[in-house]
Protein backbone atom coordinates (compact mmCIF):
# COMPACT_ATOMS: atom_id res chain seq x y z
CA UNK A 1 0.00 0.00 0.00
CA UNK A 2 3.07 2.11 0.93
CA UNK A 3 4.19 1.64 -2.35
CA UNK A 4 1.38 3.23 -4.32
CA UNK A 5 1.03 5.91 -2.18
CA UNK A 6 4.49 7.24 -3.29
CA UNK A 7 3.85 6.23 -6.92
CA UNK A 8 0.89 8.17 -6.93
CA UNK A 9 2.35 11.22 -5.14
CA UNK A 10 5.31 10.98 -8.02
CA UNK A 11 2.71 10.78 -10.80
CA UNK A 12 0.77 13.34 -9.57
CA UNK A 13 3.48 15.37 -8.81
CA UNK A 14 4.90 15.11 -12.34
CA UNK A 15 1.69 15.73 -13.91
CA UNK A 16 1.03 18.46 -12.06
CA UNK A 17 4.77 20.31 -13.07
CA UNK A 18 4.04 19.25 -16.32
CA UNK A 19 0.57 21.49 -16.35
CA UNK A 20 2.10 24.31 -14.87
CA UNK A 21 5.33 24.06 -16.94
CA UNK A 22 7.73 23.80 -14.01
CA UNK A 23 9.55 20.66 -15.26
CA UNK A 24 12.86 22.57 -14.83
CA UNK A 25 12.15 22.94 -11.31
CA UNK A 26 10.90 19.49 -10.88
CA UNK A 27 14.49 17.81 -12.61
CA UNK A 28 16.50 19.90 -10.89
CA UNK A 29 14.91 18.80 -7.43
CA UNK A 30 15.31 14.98 -8.90
CA UNK A 31 19.15 16.00 -9.15
CA UNK A 32 19.43 17.72 -5.98
CA UNK A 33 18.37 15.47 -4.05
CA UNK A 34 20.23 12.59 -5.42
CA UNK A 35 23.12 13.61 -5.03
CA UNK A 36 22.37 14.94 -1.05
CA UNK A 37 21.15 11.54 -0.42
CA UNK A 38 24.25 9.97 -1.61
CA UNK A 39 26.43 12.80 0.61
CA UNK A 40 24.19 11.74 4.02
CA UNK A 41 24.35 8.37 3.01
CA UNK A 42 28.40 8.44 2.86
CA UNK A 43 28.41 10.57 5.81
CA UNK A 44 26.19 7.78 7.80
CA UNK A 45 27.86 5.05 6.80
CA UNK A 46 31.44 6.45 8.59
CA UNK A 47 29.47 7.49 12.03
CA UNK A 48 27.33 3.71 11.46
CA UNK A 49 30.98 2.04 10.94
CA UNK A 50 32.73 3.52 13.89
CA UNK A 51 29.78 3.29 16.59
CA UNK A 52 29.00 -0.59 15.23
CA UNK A 53 32.76 -0.99 15.73
CA UNK A 54 32.50 0.46 19.17
CA UNK A 55 30.00 -1.89 19.55
CA UNK A 56 31.41 -5.18 18.40
CA UNK A 57 34.35 -3.91 20.87
CA UNK A 58 31.99 -3.67 23.81
CA UNK A 59 30.91 -7.06 22.90
CA UNK A 60 34.02 -8.55 23.33
CA UNK A 61 34.86 -6.75 26.58
CA UNK A 62 31.43 -8.31 27.71
CA UNK A 63 29.86 -4.59 28.37
CA UNK A 64 26.65 -5.51 26.39
CA UNK A 65 26.03 -8.90 28.18
CA UNK A 66 26.47 -6.95 31.49
CA UNK A 67 24.12 -3.78 30.03
CA UNK A 68 21.96 -6.74 29.06
CA UNK A 69 22.12 -8.50 32.29
CA UNK A 70 21.32 -4.93 33.87
CA UNK A 71 18.57 -4.50 31.71
CA UNK A 72 17.00 -7.89 31.88
CA UNK A 73 14.96 -7.05 35.52
CA UNK A 74 13.31 -4.33 33.80
CA UNK A 75 12.52 -6.24 30.49
CA UNK A 76 11.18 -9.00 32.89
CA UNK A 77 8.98 -6.43 34.17
CA UNK A 78 7.67 -4.96 30.78
CA UNK A 79 7.12 -8.42 29.33
CA UNK A 80 6.06 -10.79 31.89
CA UNK A 81 4.45 -12.95 29.90
CA UNK A 82 7.74 -14.22 27.76
CA UNK A 83 9.97 -16.50 29.51
CA UNK A 84 13.10 -15.12 31.12
CA UNK A 85 15.10 -17.71 28.84
CA UNK A 86 13.23 -17.30 25.81
CA UNK A 87 15.15 -16.18 22.47
CA UNK A 88 12.60 -13.68 22.15
CA UNK A 89 14.24 -12.09 25.89
CA UNK A 90 17.21 -11.81 24.30
CA UNK A 91 16.14 -10.12 20.81
CA UNK A 92 14.56 -7.53 22.54
CA UNK A 93 16.99 -6.63 25.07
CA UNK A 94 19.83 -6.44 21.70
CA UNK A 95 17.03 -4.34 20.21
CA UNK A 96 17.01 -1.84 23.19
CA UNK A 97 20.50 -1.98 23.54
CA UNK A 98 21.23 -1.12 19.72
CA UNK A 99 18.54 1.70 20.04
CA UNK A 100 19.88 3.39 23.06
CA UNK A 101 23.02 4.31 21.08
CA UNK A 102 21.29 5.33 18.51
CA UNK A 103 22.08 2.31 15.88
CA UNK A 104 18.48 2.09 14.23
CA UNK A 105 20.02 0.09 11.43
CA UNK A 106 21.59 -2.14 13.63
CA UNK A 107 18.37 -2.66 15.75
CA UNK A 108 16.11 -3.37 13.20
CA UNK A 109 17.06 -7.01 12.59
CA UNK A 110 16.80 -7.68 16.17
CA UNK A 111 13.43 -6.15 16.17
CA UNK A 112 12.09 -8.32 13.33
CA UNK A 113 13.56 -11.50 15.29
CA UNK A 114 11.93 -10.45 18.61
CA UNK A 115 8.63 -9.74 16.82
CA UNK A 116 8.98 -12.77 14.88
CA UNK A 117 9.76 -14.75 18.35
CA UNK A 118 6.73 -13.18 19.85
CA UNK A 119 4.43 -14.30 17.38
CA UNK A 120 5.92 -17.92 17.83
CA UNK A 121 4.77 -17.26 21.52
CA UNK A 122 1.31 -15.74 20.41
CA UNK A 123 0.64 -19.14 18.35
CA UNK A 124 1.20 -17.48 15.10
CA UNK A 125 -1.93 -15.58 15.37
CA UNK A 126 -2.68 -12.53 13.31
CA UNK A 127 -3.99 -9.96 16.00
CA UNK A 128 -1.06 -9.33 18.26
CA UNK A 129 -0.12 -9.73 21.95
CA UNK A 130 0.26 -7.54 24.91
CA UNK A 131 3.94 -7.94 24.09
CA UNK A 132 3.97 -7.30 20.79
CA UNK A 133 2.15 -4.13 21.15
CA UNK A 134 4.62 -3.07 24.07
CA UNK A 135 7.73 -4.20 21.85
CA UNK A 136 6.62 -2.11 19.17
CA UNK A 137 5.77 0.90 21.56
CA UNK A 138 8.93 0.91 23.23
CA UNK A 139 11.12 0.52 20.06
CA UNK A 140 9.44 3.02 18.38
CA UNK A 141 9.84 5.52 21.01
CA UNK A 142 13.49 4.04 21.78
CA UNK A 143 15.64 5.85 24.63
CA UNK A 144 18.43 7.19 23.14
CA UNK A 145 21.89 7.93 24.78
CA UNK A 146 23.88 8.48 22.04
CA UNK A 147 22.03 9.18 18.72
CA UNK A 148 24.63 8.30 15.83
CA UNK A 149 22.62 8.65 13.26
CA UNK A 150 21.50 12.10 13.68
CA UNK A 151 24.92 13.23 14.79
CA UNK A 152 26.35 11.90 11.28
CA UNK A 153 23.92 13.93 9.63
CA UNK A 154 24.90 17.00 11.61
CA UNK A 155 28.31 16.23 10.76
CA UNK A 156 27.41 15.91 7.23
CA UNK A 157 25.99 19.03 6.89
CA UNK A 158 29.15 20.88 8.80
CA UNK A 159 27.49 21.18 11.70
CA UNK A 160 29.87 23.24 14.55
CA UNK A 161 29.05 21.34 17.60
CA UNK A 162 26.93 17.82 15.89
CA UNK A 163 27.33 16.17 19.35
CA UNK A 164 25.11 19.06 21.51
CA UNK A 165 22.01 17.10 20.86
CA UNK A 166 22.67 14.50 23.15
CA UNK A 167 21.25 16.05 26.24
CA UNK A 168 18.07 17.06 24.88
CA UNK A 169 17.56 13.34 22.99
CA UNK A 170 17.92 11.89 26.29
CA UNK A 171 15.21 13.88 27.44
CA UNK A 172 13.26 13.36 24.62
CA UNK A 173 13.97 9.87 23.98
CA UNK A 174 12.90 9.12 27.58
CA UNK A 175 9.97 11.19 28.20
CA UNK A 176 8.47 9.37 24.61
CA UNK A 177 9.56 6.01 26.42
CA UNK A 178 7.70 6.64 29.84
CA UNK A 179 4.80 8.07 28.13
CA UNK A 180 4.82 5.12 25.48
CA UNK A 181 4.96 2.57 28.36
CA UNK A 182 2.19 4.26 30.44
CA UNK A 183 0.13 4.66 27.54
CA UNK A 184 0.70 1.04 26.74
CA UNK A 185 -0.55 -0.27 30.60
CA UNK A 186 -3.19 1.83 30.37
CA UNK A 187 -5.18 0.41 27.52
CA UNK A 188 -3.96 -2.99 28.92
CA UNK A 189 -5.73 -1.93 32.07
CA UNK A 190 -8.90 -0.82 30.16
CA UNK A 191 -9.22 -3.76 27.98
CA UNK A 192 -8.43 -6.38 31.10
CA UNK A 193 -11.39 -4.87 32.98
CA UNK A 194 -13.75 -5.45 30.30
CA UNK A 195 -12.83 -8.70 29.65
CA UNK A 196 -10.67 -8.82 26.90
CA UNK A 197 -6.69 -10.23 26.70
Amino acid sequence: MVNIIWVMMALIGIVFAAVNGTMDEVNAAIFKGAKEAVTISIGMISILVFWLGLMKIAEEAGLLKALGTLAKPIVKRLFPEVPPNHPAMGYIVSNMIANMFGLGNAATPMGIKAMEELKKLNGNKDVASRSMVTFLAINTSSITLIPATVISIRMTYGSAAPGEIIGTTLVASALGTIGAVFIDRYYYWKRSRRGGR
